[in-house]
C-alpha cells in the first residue's frame, strides 16, 4: 500500500505494553502464569466499572462478573458453547452478517447454525427477527452479536428465542466500550465472547477472554481452554505444586500467554482515551458525511431505544452506499483504504452448500444491506488530516454520481 494512503486501520498500542514484555521475558515465565491471571482480575474490574450511568443507584451496583482468558473470540465460541453440553447437531441461532469463525465456532462444537436476520438501521438481530427464526426451529441455543460496537438488548434477544439465558453466547468480539445504561457489555452476561485481535479496539494482536457470573462455568472453561487439565503449567510448576492432573472434560487448545496477558494489561488502561478519540472522530464523521446524497450513516444511539441509555462502542463507522464495489475502487484510486464487515456467511460456498437454499432465503435484510455496507477508516491513530482526506474523497465520489 503506498505511503501516502489512508490506512484501513493501524492498531495502538500503549507506551508500558513494550516494557511489560520485557519484564515478561525476563521473569522466566512467558505461558499462562501470573499475568494471565492478573489480566482477568483488570479486564473483569474494567468490565464492573459503571460507564457514565444514567441512573445514580446504577454506579453502586457491582457485577459479580469473572474473566477467563483464551486464545481468541473463535475459541471463546466454542468453548461456551461446548460447555453447555447440548445435543450434538443442536439448532443455534446466528446472524449471518458476521465474522465466519463464530459460525466455525457453531460447527467445531458439533451444532447447526440457524441464520437470523437483522434490523436494517442498527445491523444487529432485533427481537421480531430472533422470534421468527425461532419460529422455524426449536433452537437449543443463541449467538448474539455486538455488531461494529452497538450494544444489542441481550435478556430481550433471549427471551424472544425462548432460550434459558444459559445458553446465549454473546459474541462481544466488537464490545469493549459499549455499554447500556452505563452498564458495561460482558458485565452480566452468561458468556459474553470478547476479541482482541489486531483491530479490535483494545488490540493485543490475538487473543480473547470470556466474561460470566458463574461460578460453575469458569472452572469448566479453565479447564477446557487448555485441553480439559484440571491444572495448567503454572500451578503444576509452581512452589508447592503438583506434577499430577487429571482431564474431566475434552477441552481445547485454548489459552492465553503471560505474553499477550502483559500487553494486554497495559492497552487496558489506555482504552478509555481510545474511546473518547473513536467517538470524537465518529463526530467528525457525522458532521461532515450528514448531508451527503445517496449515504446511510450508523444509527447512532445516543438517546437509546425504549428506556436504555446506549453507549455505542465504535469498532466501525459503516455506512451504506448503492454501488459500494465500485465505491470502494474510486476511494482506493483516492488514496483512501476501506473495508467491509462482513460478506454474510451464506453468501460463502462452504456455507451456502451447508445451509442449504431454504436456510440462505430466511435473511432477506441481511441480503439487501450486505450489498450496501461500507467501513470507514476508524482508529484512535487517525489523524485530523486523514480523517478529512477519507472525507474528500468519499464526498467528491458521492457528489459525481449525483
Amino acid at each position: 500500500m503506498a505511503n501516502n494512503t489512508v490506512p484501513f486501520t493501524v492498531p495502538s498500542f500503549a507506551g508500558e505494553a513494550a516494557d511489560a514484555v520485557v519484564k515478561v521475558l525476563d521473569s522466566g515465565w512467558v505461558t499462562t502464569g501470573p499475568q494471565t491471571a492478573a489480566f482477568e482480575q483488570d479486564f473483569a474490574d474494567y468490565l464492573s466499572t459503571a460507564q457514565t450511568p444514567a441512573h445514580p443507584e446504577t454506579a453502586a451496583r457491582k457485577s459479580p462478573v469473572q474473566v477467563v482468558a483464551v486464545a481468541s473470540c473463535t475459541s471463546a465460541i466454542e468453548l461456551c458453547l461446548r460447555a453447555m453440553d447440548l445435543p450434538p447437531g443442536s439448532a443455534v441461532l446466528t446472524p449471518s452478517l458476521t465474522f465466519c469463525g463464530a459460525v466455525n465456532a457453531i460447527l467445531h462444537a458439533g451444532h447447526r447454525p440457524v441464520l437470523v436476520d437483522i434490523d436494517e438501521d442498527t445491523l444487529v438481530p432485533s427481537v421480531r427477527t430472533v422470534a421468527a427464526a425461532a419460529a422455524r426451529v426449536r433452537p437449543a441455543a443463541m449467538v448474539v452479536q455486538n455488531q461494529g460496537g452497538y450494544p444489542v438488548d441481550v435478556p430481550a434477544l433471549t427471551e424472544a428465542a425462548g432460550l434459558d439465558h444459559r445458553r446465549v453466547v454473546e459474541d462481544a468480539a466488537h464490545g469493549p466500550g459499549a455499554a447500556r445504561d452505563g452498564v458495561r457489555v460482558g458485565a452480566r452476561s452468561y458468556a459474553a465472547c470478547f476479541s482482541f485481535y489486531a483491530t479490535k479496539n483494545m488490540p493485543i494482536g490475538e487473543g480473547g477472554a470470556i466474561a460470566t457470573d458463574d461460578e460453575e462455568l469458569v472452572d469448566r472453561l479453565r479447564a477446557m481452554r487448555l485441553h480439559g487439565m484440571s491444572k495448567d503449567s503454572w500451578r503444576r510448576y509452581h512452589p508447592g505444586g503438583s506434577w499430577r492432573y487429571d482431564v474431566r472434560d475434552i477441552g481445547l487448545k485454548a489459552n492465553m500467554t503471560d505474553m499477550q496477558a502483559c500487553i494486554g494489561r497495559a492497552q487496558l488502561a489506555a482504552l478509555p482515551e481510545w474511546q473518547r478519540r473513536r467517538a470524537e472522530l465518529v463526530g467528525r464523521y457525522d458532521e461532515a458525511l450528514r448531508d451527503l446524497p445517496g449515504l446511510v450513516l450508523p444509527q447512532r444511539p445516543a438517546g437509546g431505544t425504549g428506556t436504555a441509555t446506549l453507549t455505542h462502542a465504535w469498532h466501525l463507522y459503516q455506512v451504506r452506499v448503492p454501488g459500494r464495489d465500485a465505491m470502494i475502487a474510486e476511494l482506493e484510486g483516492a488514496g483512501v483504504a476501506t473495508s467491509v464487515h462482513f460478506i454474510p456467511v451464506h453468501h460463502m460456498t462452504a456455507y451456502r452448500s451447508l445451509l442449504g437454499p431454504q436456510e440462505c432465503a430466511t435473511v432477506p435484510v441481511t441480503d439487501v444491506v450486505a450489498e450496501e455496507l461500507l467501513s470507514l477508516p476508524l482508529y484512535p491513530a487517525l489523524t485530523a488530516d486523514g480523517q478529512d482526506r477519507v472525507i474528500a474523497a468519499l464526498s467528491a465520489a458521492l457528489r459525481a454520481r449525483s
